[in-house]
């Protein structure tokens, strides 16, 4: 079904007309309980959404075009298991990853393993060629098997086991990794291979490099079954490199590369954090799961992020939404976002195979922090453009030294006040502006965005944060009509990468591709 020709859509298209012209100055000056209002409290989360241009009948509106999409359907459709990535005929089950003792037999298992593994790690009884304990693990993979361990990896540093370095390896590009064998040892090194099919060319590029390292020193290829183990669903590649059975952790084909973090995929976080923590991780999500699945439309976390993000990029026009942790310690979130929100709903086909016609998702992008402060904002004031933006900030910090944490909350608190309210010419010249800078010094304001606070950034909040993201992207999928677990745009550039290599090793004729392709390949040979 086309939800654009529905009545709830064109409600909510005759609605936006109707109060496109409110800015936020006057919502709050109508409504002293705003925040009351449009705000929700769920397991010690806030979300203050008080601050985008919508109302109560915005909201209203927006659940009943929610309603008309089936979202409860769908999210039943999920929880059973149901083919819901019609175009690769698969189930999508991340939630079961997560499930704790009621998670199927075979997550159990493998969670198992991973809990041995990580025993013998912490406890120095893996040992490498030499006899040396691992001291540094180095995750090679690329996509969802590098930025969601990556990401957490990062975000809770504060938990970061003792005596254990974790890197991460993704780009093909040798910068990416020859600096980092530069400084390890290989009798110390223990190498994580991610790839589900043992075939992504950028990971099986890197990990034979790093296999050729490591006997360059051991001189034994014995040595590899030491320092290398393999996330893959294929075990007779997995031998061929040298990896035995018992080194080799599995997942399946319903967990999605940008929704596998919680799977198999996040041997490197439990290896970083301890194994406690990272079952902290599993149920903070699994907790948000089950308020995904049973909260009403009106409380449910989940589906209002994605009603917001969706009355932004369809009915106000936006284009792009900022994603700004007021956080050190999520600084990869951002990137982590792009790939989970863009890759999975950046499509104009619907479920149907009919073209859509509107913009789906938005282009994501942000920054830590004060950082962007001194970088992007100014666009954001002045800048003519209407950008939805995301705060994300913490109650406690993870690294409390006195002064920075107050600062930190006072500027995330500055910034979205700023951009909702701006600076009028009055209140410019109240505070003192000479009169020729005062057109530089109005700030027009009514920029929407929400303010996310999580009580700390424990691996529980993380759990919860992640998969609230990830329930999002689920229900804009819905609403869109769209599937959001395949990735067919992914695969074209990989085909022509394979044919291109050769070209540019000289080893193919190059006449089957447009001239500037042709003109490149003679001048980078």
């Amino acid at each position: 079904m086309n939800h654009i020709d529905s009545p709830a859509w064109r409600a909510l298209a005759a609605h936006a007309e109707a109060i496109r012209t409110q800015h936020l100055r006057e919502l709050f000056a109508d409504d002293p309980a705003r925040f009351d209002t449009l705000s929700l409290r769920h397991d010690g989360l806030l979300f203050d959404y008080s601050k985008q241009r919508v109302t109560t009948e915005t909201m209203d509106l927006l659940r009943r075009l929610a309603d008309a999409a089936d979202i409860d359907g769908w999210k039943k459709k999920m929880a059973d298991g149901e083919a819901i990535n019609h175009t690769e005929g698969r189930a999508v089950r991340h939630m079961d990853l997560r499930a704790g003792k009621d998670a199927p037999p075979e997550v159990r298992a493998v969670l198992a393993r991973m809990r041995g593994f990580c025993e013998k790690i912490h406890s120095g009884q893996w040992r490498g060629f030499s006899g040396e304990r691992i001291t540094d693990i180095v995750n090679i993979g690329i996509g969802g098997s590098d930025l969601g361990p990556r990401m957490v990896v990062k975000a809770l540093t504060a938990q970061q086991q003792p005596d254990i370095a974790v890197h991460f390896v993704s780009n093909v590009d040798g910068a990416d990794i020859a600096p980092l064998l530069g400084r390890l040892n290989p009798r110390t090194t223990l190498f994580i291979v991610a790839s589900k099919t043992f075939t992504t060319l950028e990971t099986l590029t890197n990990a034979h490099s790093a296999r050729a390292w490591l006997l360059a020193t051991a001189g034994n290829e014995n040595a590899v079954a030491k320092h290398f183990v393999a996330l893959s669903t294929n075990q007779e590649r997995t031998r061929a490199f040298g990896i035995p059975d018992d080194n080799t952790f599995e997942f399946w084909d319903w967990v999605g590369g940008r929704f596998s973090l919680w799977s198999a995929i996040g041997l490197p976080i439990a290896l970083a954090i301890g194994w406690r923590h990272f079952e902290q991780l599993l149920a903070g999500a699994h907790a948000l799961d089950e308020h995904f699945l049973s909260a009403p439309a009106e409380a449910n976390l989940p589906l209002t992020l994605a009603l917001l993000s969706l009355w932004n990029t369809n009915f106000l026009g936006a284009s792009t939404a900022a994603i700004l942790p007021y956080s050190q310690s999520l600084a990869y979130l951002p990137a982590f976002l792009q790939q989970l929100e863009m890759e999975s709903n950046g499509k104009q086909t619907d479920r149907d195979g009919e073209t859509l016609g509107i913009a789906t998702s938005p282009i994501l992008w942000g920054e830590a922090g004060t950082n962007g402060q001194h970088s992007f904002y100014q666009l954001f004031h002045q800048g003519g453009r209407m950008i939805p933006c995301d705060f994300i900030v913490l109650r406690q910090a993870d690294f409390p030294l006195p002064g920075h944490h107050l600062s930190l909350l006072a500027n995330c608190l500055a910034q979205s006040a700023a951009l909702a309210f701006g600076q009028t010419v009055d209140e410019a010249c109240a505070a003192g502006t000479p009169g020729p800078l005062l057109p530089y010094k109005v700030f027009p304001g009514n920029q929407p965005s929400s303010t996310l606070v999580l009580p700390a950034l424990s691996p529980y909040a993380l759990g919860q944060l992640l998969a609230l993201f990830e329930h999002k992207v689920f229900c804009l999928a819905v609403l869109w009509n769209i599937n959001a677990f395949d990735q067919w745009g992914v695969e074209l550039g990989k085909q022509l990468a394979s044919q291109l290599t050769l070209l540019l090793d000289g080893d193919a004729d190059s006449g089957a591709f447009d001239s500037s392709t042709r003109g490149l390949i003679a001048a980078l040979r």
